[in-house]
């Protein structure tokens, strides 16, 4: 355990700061405050460095989502006839909070998730971005006017807002996720229900404590509100109630499918999907390996390998396989495995005990296959959940661990011999989140970014594969699940659209045929 002046920040100190330092309700609605906690079911959050539970949270129950979900529909009824540039100002407002407090957010996302306080930090900065990119864009939600048939006729389309859309987000970006969805939810006219992962409860009470502040500064409550469950049941109200119109759902593609099935089964509401990722980087014979190794590295340990775009598999071509991997190595050294609250650290632990398990699991497969563990492999010895990032060679492209999402820092290397073997060995899985390719050969970089190239939903050329541009729209392809947020014009996915005519000009077609 790190002393108070060693470390980034003090666990007592950031838990008090938003009332976390003792049993907190996990359920905030504007029409009746924040929940009960006696008599509830208690989540507890662990903190991943070191085992110790920092913090309680009582679980909202079945008539706590009844009242929440009453109340979201009555809101939105106003909500919706509030201008869009005043629900960005709204917007806007919670992002200028979050920066104005990011210090003690990191460190509660820090606590939650185990990520070191520069990735929190990261992680929240993007959740400002959001809310800048959102406010501009409440502003240009943009229909298009058509040329009508009709004399004297006007035609064009429209964007309307959705209802109450519900959002369900992983445990390993408790605020982005919510901000990219949250954010162009709130612009588009739509009130939010809130579900974050139970594994950190903390971040989501933290965030919905700024929201409420920032709805009673801008007379904007209600908007917003957070329902943190303790079991399944109850937590599946949010994607059965026909009173939501939308789910929004990042997790693993099994739960995404349940999700998909549920919602699409009554026509009209929507679902948005944000599943696996088995992400893909080609390392061609031109690419600069040193540039590579780098951003491979990251791609690999970032949130210690728990992001839907880290870097799960490198195909390198098999001139400079070896070398590349060296230089891996080599920059794997150089990584601080560590607390979170320590400055040096880069690499926390994983958030759970089974994570530790699945992490085990992986490499003894891989090993069973045929696979070889060149660099790391081991359970750290000490308190937390800590592990090694890992590189295994000899990984063939029908092995599991080359098909399925590893959500641990492990990376597959496998080679290949010309570019249309990578591109099927890259594209020859189930998912399609983000790829990469490191190239400085124009023409072997057009054709991954040609239509016999990717099938991802994010690529990205002497880069790494990791991390989310605010200003493009952020979401993947086949078990990815399709669904898009963020930039670009995600926002339309939380509108829905209208076709509009209007005859201006007093004539009826049928003037010639009926007297009145």
């Amino acid at each position: 355990m790190l002393t108070t002046t060693q470390a980034l920040f003090d666990t007592e100190e950031a838990l008090a700061a938003f009332g976390l330092d003792k049993v907190h309700s996990g359920t905030y609605s504007d029409s009746f405050g924040w929940g009960a906690v006696e008599g509830r079911p208690v989540i507890e959050a662990q903190y991943p460095a070191d085992g110790e539970i920092v913090g309680r949270v009582a679980a909202s129950d079945a008539g706590d989502f009844e009242k929440i979900l009453t109340a979201s529909v009555d809101t939105q009824k106003k909500w919706r006839m509030v201008p869009a540039p005043r629900r960005g100002e709204f917007v806007r407002r919670i992002g200028q909070l979050i920066e104005e407090n990011l210090d003690a957010l990191a460190a509660i996302d820090c606590l939650d998730t185990g990520k070191s306080t520069m990735e929190a930090k990261g992680e929240l900065r993007e959740c400002i971005d959001m809310a800048t990119l959102a406010a501009g864009q409440a502003r240009m939600m943009y229909g298009f006017t058509q040329q009508s048939q009709r004399p004297e006729h006007r035609m064009y389309d429209q964007w309307l807002p959705l209802g109450v859309v519900g959002i369900i987000s992983a445990y390993n970006f408790p605020a982005a996720v919510w901000a990219q969805n949250g954010f162009l939810s709130a612009i588009a006219g739509n009130t939010v229900v809130w579900k974050p992962s139970p594994k950190v409860p903390l971040t989501a009470i933290a965030i919905q404590t700024l929201v409420n502040r920032a709805a009673k500064e801008m007379g904007c409550e209600g908007v917003f509100s957070l329902f943190i469950p303790a079991q399944n049941d109850v937590a599946e109200k949010l994607v059965t109630d026909t009173r939501i119109a939308m789910v929004s759902f990042t997790g693993s593609t099994s739960v995404g499918k349940k999700v998909a099935n549920i919602v699409g089964s009554t026509l009209g509401r929507r679902y948005q999907l944000e599943c696996s990722g088995n992400n893909g980087c080609i390392v061609d014979e031109t690419a600069d390996l040193e540039l590579a190794a780098k951003a491979l590295t990251f791609g690999v340990v970032g949130t210690t390998g728990q992001r839907c775009t880290s870097t799960r598999r490198v195909i390198a071509h098999s001139s400079i396989a070896d070398e590349l991997v060296e230089l891996m190595k080599k920059s794997f050294d150089q990584i601080t495995i560590g607390d979170p609250r320590d400055p040096d650290t880069v690499v926390g632990p994983l958030i759970d005990a089974p994570a530790v398990e699945d992490y085990k699991n992986i490499l003894a497969g891989a090993q069973r296959d045929g696979a070889t563990v060149a660099y790391g492999g081991n359970v750290l010895d000490r308190p937390g959940l800590y592990v090694e990032p890992t590189i295994v060679t000899g990984v063939q492209p029908h092995f599991e661990i080359a098909q399925e999402e590893t959500f641990a820092p492990i990376v597959s290397v496998l080679t290949y011999e010309t570019l249309d073997e990578a591109i099927e060995i890259h594209n020859g899985v189930a998912q399609g989140l983000a790829s990469g390719m490191h190239s400085t050969n124009l023409t072997n970089i057009e054709t991954f970014l040609s239509a016999r190239g990717s099938d991802c939903g994010i690529v990205r050329i002497n880069m790494g594969t990791t991390g989310a541009d605010v200003g493009s729209a952020f979401g993947g392809e086949k078990e990815t699940g399709g669904g898009r947020t963020a930039g670009s014009d995600a926002w339309k996915g939380f509108m829905r659209r209208q076709s509009v005519c209007v005859n201006w000009g007093g004539k009826s077609a049928w003037d010639n045929r009926i007297n009145l």
